[in-house]
């Protein structure tokens, strides 16, 4: 789908970066079943049945070592993850032994249960892990640097647990693990999830077959969607990552609306098909989730905020990424002392659209060779989201443009400031809010990211529009 600005071809602009092998993001359904264990408690006559269906894996304190402090006394910190496990149910997905995760997240929920936090660890971090011991048939773990991803593979969610704890800071209450059987019936519980496709899909390692356009997806597609990569964007994770940020952010709106809370069965269908995958700690017993429910009844989706760990690229680590400091160490202090991100000194002063909201498309208007990936992967960095990379229709550009319609102009300066040289370019009769950059020959880099730029942590809440940037 053209974005209305400028025609493009649909020739590529060189090799994109290394990418990690595919694997399978089930962080979607976690995000959304943090919402859930809130709201299960509170459906007459289906709390025991629900219950019932969580199962359980006990967490000694001994394993954990030296945790800590909790520091927000009444706030609840739950580590999310998850699970690719092939057994069982899972087996239609394809056979593979063990069970990985390529998912882990932290929701925190304020103690007066009047906001909520989700945070997302990419899981191709290169971070320091801690030593944890064998336990229950797993190897144990080595304190080493390496993914983050790894602490589950050698020790289960307890090391995953004492990894996330020891990186950050934060005191973690409980834990949920997810696997992706109950997925489907989620989204087909609560009649579909709306998203918005910016161009046409024709994914066949995805089974997934799109139009363009704002449409609603049932379990089938949604399952296609969330596993998509290398049809949409620029075929990164972290763009997959943004792109399931979204989806959750539309499927918590639908799970909180009207339509879904005051229709006794299509909440409990959804609710059987959530707490059905769910695994916990013993900790988080019913009585929990059901004073977690009533505490947060008056919880809105503008009060539920997505974001993630500030990070970049690794020079030294191909195809891996690093938390950005000290934006991630920022970050990360906020949650344990149970402050806001509004309000918490991280905003400049002049008022813009944070980079989290804007998406670009990104076009090589020069001979230079994958000269637009390289831009493309610099600006994701940043927190940009990267609509589509390719090559303008007409070469040379003299000059480097950012085009933009009235719906984008108040996006167009924070990507101009960002960049050493540019020129806008408005074009009148188009109705995109996406800003399309056409590197010229002019093209002298990005600016250098100041050490205290903490636009990437203002993230999105559960309100925002998927569609509002195309």
């Amino acid at each position: 789908m053209s974005s209305g600005l400028i025609d493009v071809p649909p020739k590529s602009s060189g090799r994109r970066p290394p990418r990690p092998r595919r694997r399978w993001l089930w962080w979607l359904v976690a995000a959304v079943t943090a919402v859930v264990l809130g709201v299960a408690g509170t459906v007459t006559g289906a709390y025991v049945k629900l219950t019932g269906n969580v199962k359980h894996v006990d967490v000694q304190p001994e394993d954990l070592g030296r945790r800590p402090a909790k520091v927000a006394g009444k706030a609840l910190n739950v580590l999310i993850v998850g699970s690719d496990q092939r057994n069982g149910k899972n087996a239609r997905y394809g056979r593979v032994a063990g069970e990985r995760t390529d998912t882990i997240m932290l929701a925190h929920i304020s103690p007066k249960r009047d906001n909520a936090m989700v945070i997302s660890f990419p899981r191709d971090s290169m971070v320091q892990l801690p030593a944890c011991r064998a336990r229950q048939g797993l190897p144990g773990q080595q304190a080493h640097l390496g993914l983050i991803n790894e602490s589950f593979n050698s020790g289960g969610i307890t090391c995953t647990w004492k990894t996330v704890e020891a990186l950050t800071g934060i005191h973690i209450d409980h834990f949920v693990k997810v696997d992706f059987t109950g997925f489907k019936g989620m989204v087909d519980a609560i009649g579909g999830v709306e998203v918005c496709v910016p161009e046409p899909i024709d994914d066949k390692k995805a089974l997934l077959h799109l139009p363009a356009g704002r449409q609603v997806l049932k379990g089938e597609q949604a399952l296609g969607y969330v596993r998509a990569r290398y049809s949409l964007g620029d075929g990164s994770d972290i763009g997959r990552i943004q792109r399931q940020q979204m989806f959750i952010a539309s499927m918590v709106k639908k799970v909180m609306s009207g339509d879904t809370l005051t229709d006794p069965a299509r909440l409990y269908s959804f609710l059987d098909a959530a707490t059905s995958s769910v695994t916990t700690d013993p900790g988080l017993t019913p009585s929990v989730m059901k004073d977690l429910a009533v505490s947060a009844q008056g919880l809105a989706a503008g009060q539920i905020h997505f974001i993630t760990t500030p990070w970049r690229y690794s020079l030294t680590y191909p195809g891996r990424v690093e938390w950005v400091q000290p934006q991630s160490t920022k970050l990360f202090r906020i949650v344990a002392t149970d402050q806001a991100i509004a309000g918490s000194g991280v905003k400049g002063g002049q008022s813009r659209v944070p980079r989290s909201k804007i998406q670009v498309e990104v076009r090589n208007g020069t001979t230079r060779s994958g000269l637009a990936t390289l831009v493309a992967v610099q600006l994701e960095e940043r927190g940009y989201h990267i609509a589509r990379v390719g090559d303008a229709r007409h070469k040379p550009y003299p000059k480097t443009t950012i085009a933009y319609s009235p719906n984008g102009a108040a996006k167009a300066p924070t990507l101009s400031r960002d960049l050493l040289a540019s020129t806008g370019l408005p074009v009148a009769r188009a109705t995109t809010g996406r800003l399309v950059l056409t590197i010229g020959d002019d093209w002298q880099g990005l600016k250098e990211l100041p050490r205290d730029d903490t636009d990437s942590l203002k993230g999105f809440d559960a309100t925002h529009d998927s569609c509002s940037g195309s």
